[in-house]
């Protein structure tokens, strides 16, 4: 036999031994589409090693795919993507000179969309084990929000979006962004935003807005992967997500600050943000104003008070000091030497000094008497000898003048 029959015997056998479709569970290990035809490397891995134990090659043809293709991606919002659990119905064919594949007809989206979900409360399960499902919920936008590291393709309409309602805001704020650009839709979302978030992590920014829109429903898969969530669920600054998609959170919204539907819908929640502290700045403002206003009235009444009474304050104290001096100046007056000698009492000085003590003086001292009226100098002499009578020296004399200086 040559090769060509032997896989026609082959052939002919599958045709006439496996004539139905059959349902089968399997993971998509590759997915590929060409010319409108889709093709697929599916896997069956063991569920205690993940080694692989069965393998096999699968294709749609471009007429069926046409329609399973929307109708899963409609269902499930998301392409169909390697790692993906599937149910498909599926048909033998084996040809003579291709091999044998597997034809698929039909793909269940709701057996997928279990196994989605069931992955994603995984993720989430392990998030809350790990402590971070809920860390980004703690942070605090800046009150001045207002630099803001966006994450987004360059070309992506959400993006222009953004800056645009950003820039033409009716209240005339200011905002700074600077674009981190990253892949937002296909396989490479992960591993591209966590570069940029890499890249922003030493950069000084208020906050970070991941955007998107504009993109397919389906390219969303990216967003659901346990190491993005941990990246941004550990970011040290606010992250808001403006995805662009109807369909529930997915992981990405449910571990960042604010999740937001749209670009456009970020773009206005940071500027409703900072209208509202515009708005507390204004308020308090005002507060410290009309306070300010109450105080200078104060002020004003008790100056004008003080105005009124400080003319009979100062005439009462005027009054009072003058009774004073009248007291000092009788007391003065009382004090005064010159109304002792007005008496008939003299004062002795010696060297200007008041004599109390007359041993105090000595032979010679110069001494100065003040009387009511005048002064009288004077020298102070020794005691004189008692005078001798006439009849013991031999004859009586006249008597000495007394001195009258001394």
């Amino acid at each position: 036999m040559t090769l060509y029959e032997l896989n026609r015997l082959v052939r002919e056998a599958i045709e006439d031994s496996m004539a139905r479709e059959y349902w089968v569970e399997a993971e998509v290990a590759e997915c590929r589409e060409a010319r409108g035809h889709c093709y697929l490397e599916l896997i069956e891995k063991d569920e205690q090693t993940t080694t692989p134990i069965a393998k096999a090659s699968a294709k749609c043809w471009a007429s069926k795919w046409a329609v399973v293709k929307p109708y899963f991606e409609r269902t499930t919002g998301q392409r169909l993507v390697a790692g993906m659990k599937v149910l498909l119905k599926v048909y033998p064919q084996f040809h003579e000179a291709f091999g044998f594949s597997w034809i698929v007809t039909d793909i269940d989206p709701t057996y997928t969309l279990g196994d989605m979900a069931r992955q994603r409360q995984e993720i989430i399960r392990q998030l809350k084990a790990e402590g971070v499902f809920d860390l980004q919920k703690e942070l605090t936008l800046p009150l001045f929000c207002q630099r803001i590291a966006v994450i987004s393709s360059e070309t992506a309409a959400g993006y222009g979006d953004f800056c645009h309602q950003l820039a033409e805001n009716p209240y005339g704020f200011q905002f700074e962004t600077h674009l981190f650009s990253a892949i937002m839709q296909g396989e490479g979302i992960e591993g591209s935003i966590i570069n940029a978030l890499t890249r922003i992590y030493d950069t000084a920014f208020d906050c970070v807005v991941i955007v998107r829109g504009g993109g397919a429903t389906s390219d969303l898969s990216g967003f659901d992967t346990l190491a993005l969530a941990e990246h941004v669920a550990n970011f040290p600054i606010p992250i808001i997500t403006g995805i662009g998609h109807e369909r529930d959170e997915c992981i990405l919204d449910m571990v960042s600050h604010i999740r937001v539907k749209t670009p456009t819908a970020a773009a206005a929640l940071l500027i409703e943000h900072l209208k509202g502290v515009f708005d507390a700045v204004n308020q308090v403002q005002d507060r410290i104003t009309r306070a300010a206003q109450q105080q200078l009235a104060a002020v004003g009444y008790q100056l004008t008070a003080l105005e009124q009474r400080i003319p009979m304050l100062i005439e009462r104290r005027m009054t009072n000091a003058f009774h004073q001096l009248q007291l000092i100046e009788e007391r003065v007056k009382g004090l005064d030497p010159q109304v002792l000698l007005s008496r008939g009492y003299s004062i002795t000085l010696h060297h200007g000094r008041v004599v109390r003590d007359a041993s105090a003086l000595a032979p010679g001292d110069e001494i100065e008497t003040r009387l009511e009226k005048g002064k009288i100098h004077s020298i102070i002499r020794p005691p004189l000898t008692p005078p001798i009578s006439g009849g013991e020296i031999g004859g009586g004399g006249a008597p000495l003048a007394p001195d009258t200086n001394k």
